[in-house]
């Protein structure tokens, strides 16, 4: 008998993926076989010849689930999928019946198969195969994962919780996540009174941290969609801090925090050459990830000799230094497979936050 976990969110950017990756993790330490669907993917991409959801990859890769890639994202809503399915160009009961089907697959392959969501509960309605109809299709108990607070987290899984029950989805649990460590107990305690009448278990997730918070500079580049002047171990480095080269070098210099990159207009060779010498001495590496070199001036011959002969990590975009400074600071970063310090950080910390064994008996 497969037992099933149904991972939903209050909304966007909660930690859904991080907790599946956890419960990916913890459960192969229990299960002998641990598998992984994506159900509904909105965010694909190409893995070979096929379009799959972005999580799916990530999970098949990180565990080596390859062989059941086709499996794993059964529902990968492309570009115009929304139009075609109003349209009656597609079938909603026949999508119905492809992820039932698959997930039975699944069921027979293997003891524990995590099911995640693609957000709230209310995402896929148009489609008419919200979050909550599939956990209903599929019969999975449900934890909902949240961000941190007390009203805010009361008001948004109450929201959630009318979809589920419409749907006649139960919701086992409440996961709240970036939990502020100082926090952490008295936010826990508070939530588990406001859901004592529901008979919904409220467990803590992983604490607040800039590690999971933040991008990598792989993640920027895909971001801008512009190649990466890096070493693999360079590209799964994680920015925690973005600061535009606008003032003097010295001034720039002495602003450096841990792990900075810096947004630098090509035209600035004094700064572009001193980042560069900096980047040689290892304190200095620590405190500079990389740099995007921005703006259509072109950067001087002997300027960009020193910058590559100097091995620092650098980005070269036309952008103005402003725009570029703008869209990293409004972007949300996503797991992928190549945040392997992230991979590496959430396995370990999984393990002594995230409570398994009474989640494991919800289901």
């Amino acid at each position: 008998m497969c037992k099933k976990i149904f991972i939903a969110a209050t909304g966007q950017n909660c930690g859904k993926t991080t907790m599946s990756v956890s419960l990916m993790h913890l459960a192969r330490k229990k299960y002998q076989r641990v598998g992984f669907i994506k159900p509904i993917g909105p965010k694909i991409e190409l893995y070979g010849d096929l379009m799959v959801d972005m999580d799916a990859v990530l999970m098949a890769k990180t565990y080596g689930l390859e062989e059941d890639i086709t499996l794993m994202s059964p529902v990968a809503v492309h570009k115009n999928f929304t139009r075609e399915v109003l349209n009656g160009e597609i079938d909603v009961k026949e999508l119905e019946k492809r992820i039932v089907d698959t997930v039975r697959q699944l069921e027979d392959k293997y003891d524990f198969l995590i099911i995640e969501g693609a957000g709230h509960g209310g995402v896929g309605s148009v489609l008419g195969l919200s979050n909550a109809r599939v956990a209903s299709l599929l019969n999975a108990p449900v934890v909902i994962v949240s961000d941190s607070g007390i009203g805010s987290v009361i008001d948004a899984v109450n929201l959630n919780l009318a979809l589920y029950e419409k749907e006649k989805a139960e919701v086992r649990a409440i996961l709240v996540n970036k939990l502020r460590s100082e926090k952490r107990d008295k936010i826990l305690d508070y939530l588990r009174k406001a859901f004592i009448p529901s008979g919904i278990t409220v467990a803590g997730g992983f604490n607040y941290t800039p590690i999971l918070a933040n991008p990598t500079l792989a993640h920027v580049a895909k971001l801008l969609d512009l190649p990466l002047r890096a070493t693999n171990g360079e590209r799964s480095r994680i920015i925690h801090h973005i600061q535009m080269g606008a003032a003097s070098s010295q001034r720039v210099v002495d602003h450096l925090q841990e792990s900075t990159l810096i947004v630098v207009t090509g035209s600035r060779d004094e700064l572009l050459v001193t980042l560069s010498s900096l980047y040689h001495i290892p304190d200095f590496r620590e405190k500079i990830t990389g740099m995007i070199i921005t703006g259509n001036t072109p950067v001087s011959r002997i300027t960009q000799q020193i910058v590559d002969d100097s091995g620092i990590p650098y980005i070269r975009i036309t952008l103005r230094t402003s725009d570029v400074f703008m869209a990293l600071m409004e972007d949300v970063a996503k797991i992928t497979i190549e945040d392997q310090e992230k991979l590496n950080w959430i396995r370990s910390n999984a393990e002594h936050d995230i409570d398994f064994e009474s989640l494991d008996a919800l289901l």
